[in-house]
């Protein structure tokens, strides 16, 4: 099985202006995509779509494999992912004259997936022969039981009943597409606009901190508050086991 990995990172952002170049505890938030990209057992390549020049410029300093500038129409508002992934595809086996299997998409807003995380998706997906592998994360506080909406002013149950006032006996379990990782049949990606759903896709679980989603400055302000306190314990624990 031929796997390629790609990293969609246009220039533009709204939330946060430049967003993938954004420092994130002394590195560029792309930076921690890469390294964890680099670090798989499974993936044959790994490149970056990007149609930022200044982008493309900072990846050839760090040796990444960055093949075209992506087109400005697959990277304004409207574009879709699953039409900016084909194009890599399709410009990246033309120009290898072979085509891929599974296609892995590894988005550089969540800072926190490992490669573990990105070989356990590909596993599922090797395994089980399914259209793709999501990473998902467990919802706690926002269970679909605690959505509301209004009906003339009146609080009702959005869709789900809320039986419990205790977040923990909120039933059935409910997940969230967590945006870090999709695995996704080359076939399906190319021929069928394809990305996640239907009834053959399978839900790879992350834990928190993995779930976060840079979207906004505050969630770059929470990401870096984690990250600094996984390096005290760290510092600590080196601290720790070289003290005689």
């Amino acid at each position: 099985m031929r796997i390629i990995a790609i990293t969609l990172a246009r220039g533009g952002s709204k939330g946060i202006p430049k967003k993938n170049m954004a420092y994130l505890s002394g590195k560029r938030l792309i930076d921690y995509t890469i390294e964890e990209a680099r670090k798989s057992n499974f993936i044959d390549r790994y490149i970056v779509s990007t149609d930022d020049i200044e982008i493309a410029e900072y990846l050839s300093t760090k040796g990444v494999d960055v093949p075209f500038i992506r087109p400005s129409f697959l990277a304004s508002d409207t574009a879709t992912s699953a039409d900016a992934l084909k194009h890599a595809v399709e410009f990246c086996e033309k120009q290898e004259n072979n085509k891929y299997d599974l296609v892995v998409e590894l988005m550089c807003t969540n800072p926190f997936k490992t490669s573990i995380d990105i070989d356990n998706c590909i596993s599922l997906y090797i395994k089980n022969k399914v259209d793709s592998v999501i990473g998902i994360s467990k919802l706690e506080e926002h269970h679909p039981a605690r959505i509301k909406k209004l009906v003339n002013g009146y609080i009702r149950d959005f869709a789900v009943s809320e039986n419990s006032s205790r977040r923990q006996d909120l039933k059935p379990d409910a997940y969230i597409r967590n945006g870090s990782i999709y695995a996704i049949s080359r076939d399906r990606l190319i021929k069928d606009n394809y990305r996640f759903g239907g009834e053959n896709s399978l839900g790879y679980i992350m834990k928190e901190p993995a779930n976060i989603n840079i979207d906004s400055r505050l969630d770059l302000q929470l990401a870096e508050l984690i990250m600094n306190q996984k390096k005290d314990e760290e510092s600590f624990s080196n601290y720790s086991s070289n003290t005689y």
